[in-house]
């Protein structure tokens, strides 16, 4: 087999278990069906936000004993106990908690180790544009989470079929990395575990910039797909459309724009990619007031979100120090986690003080600062501060 058709069911493998962290913005319904709030959602959030921190944290040491194939299919196995704890969970209470630590063990260690199979897999001249297609594969999958809980809803079938259908992805995803594993090297060759003089040199590297980046942006979709229902139910509209817009721009993107943006300056093109971001997130509470307009705010969030975290993907990479892009890519997926599940904590408790427009204020705020931050590198890199570490991303 190729090494293109290897990296292409690769990817079909990575989209098919993303499917069950997509289902987890159908919560919101499926605690509303409880009797509960945005609040209580917001504590499943909470909860799987602390085992993540503590899954990227362990899954360096994982990867040493078992190797980095075996550990993705682990957390396959933890996200098809998740969705199946979804799907049968009576009501509120612990066990819907127990599934989110679940949620947060299994995605934290795919999420993490996925991309440092890539780096690994490919060299470093084409890792943003296969960063590209992975974030792709896995925003496609993502987006499809959702989509099957609206499918259920229109053949008159309860929301906790699409997690029926995530745990079923999850574990054909979960049975192709077990069978990859079987014929790659048990352990790394380096270690990629994180310490803390590895943590200070990266965080010293202009790695950190795109680290902290990766932790806004995750907030600004953490908090907008966690409760996009909640947004839509508030305007009367299709929660749906959200997403069929955000994945239809997610995909055209990485099938006609990555290749060409990949090969534009990084800098320039994070901060196109976050003012269209910044533009979205203003549109969502400015001028979304039917279908139309707020499908084209969410495909612009898709083009801007998407594109964007491939870029500051391979630019965490390819600016931290030697012998530590792993190590990189672990505080990159780390920040990344602390923002996507964070945030829809802080999200749950605006919406239950100030309503949905409370959330929106909160995330224009994050999206002014991912914008500030941003220009500033741009700005920097155009004033020839950055010009080599241009050069080599």
């Amino acid at each position: 087999m190729s090494a293109a058709s290897r990296f292409t069911l690769f990817c079909i493998a990575c989209f098919l278990l993303s499917i069950s962290y997509g289902a987890t913005f159908l919560l919101s319904l499926l605690v509303h069906s409880f009797g509960g709030s945005e609040r209580d959602a917001g504590q499943v959030f909470a909860v799987a936000m602390v085992s993540t921190l503590l899954a990227v944290l362990g899954s360096g040491h994982l990867m040493q004993r078992i190797g980095a194939a075996r550990s993705v299919a682990v957390a396959a196995l933890c996200l098809v106990a998740a969705s199946l704890g979804f799907a049968t969970v009576p009501g509120l209470g612990t066990p819907l908690l127990a599934c989110g630590v679940l949620l947060g063990i299994g995605w934290g260690i795919f999420y993490t180790v996925g991309p440092i199979m890539v780096a690994a897999m490919v060299d470093p001249t084409r890792r943003t544009h296969c960063f590209a297609l992975l974030s792709g594969s896995m925003l496609t999958g993502i987006g499809s989470g959702p989509l099957l809980g609206k499918l259920a809803a229109l053949a008159g079938l309860p929301v906790q079929v699409a997690f029926f259908c995530a745990a079923l992805a999850a574990a054909l995803s979960g049975a192709y990395f077990w069978r990859l594993g079987s014929g790659q090297q048990a352990r790394p060759a380096d270690p990629v575990h994180i310490s803390l003089a590895a943590t200070a040199r990266v965080l010293r590297s202009r790695s950190a910039f795109s680290i902290l980046l990766v932790g806004l942006g995750g907030a600004i979709f953490g908090g907008l797909g966690s409760f996009q229902t909640s947004y839509a139910a508030s305007l009367g509209l299709d929660y749906s459309l959200f997403f069929i817009g955000f994945m239809g721009a997610a995909i055209c993107c990485r099938l006609l724009v990555a290749g060409w943006v990949v090969k534009r300056n990084p800098f320039a093109s994070s901060w196109v990619l976050t003012t269209l971001m910044l533009v979205a997130v203003l549109g969502f509470g400015q001028w979304v007031q039917g279908s139309v307009g707020y499908v084209l705010t969410a495909a612009l969030l898709g083009v801007g979100y998407g594109l964007n975290y491939s870029v500051i993907n391979g630019l965490a990479a390819n600016e931290a120090p030697e012998r530590l892009t792993a190590q990189a890519l672990l505080l990159f997926s780390l920040a990344y986690f602390i923002g996507v599940f964070g945030f829809p904590f802080v999200a749950g408790k605006l919406i239950g003080q100030a309503g949905v427009q409370g959330m929106l204020v909160g995330v224009w705020v994050i999206a002014g600062v991912v914008w500030l931050v941003s220009g500033g590198r741009w700005l920097a890199w155009r004033f020839g501060g950055e010009r080599q570490a241009s050069t080599r991303a």
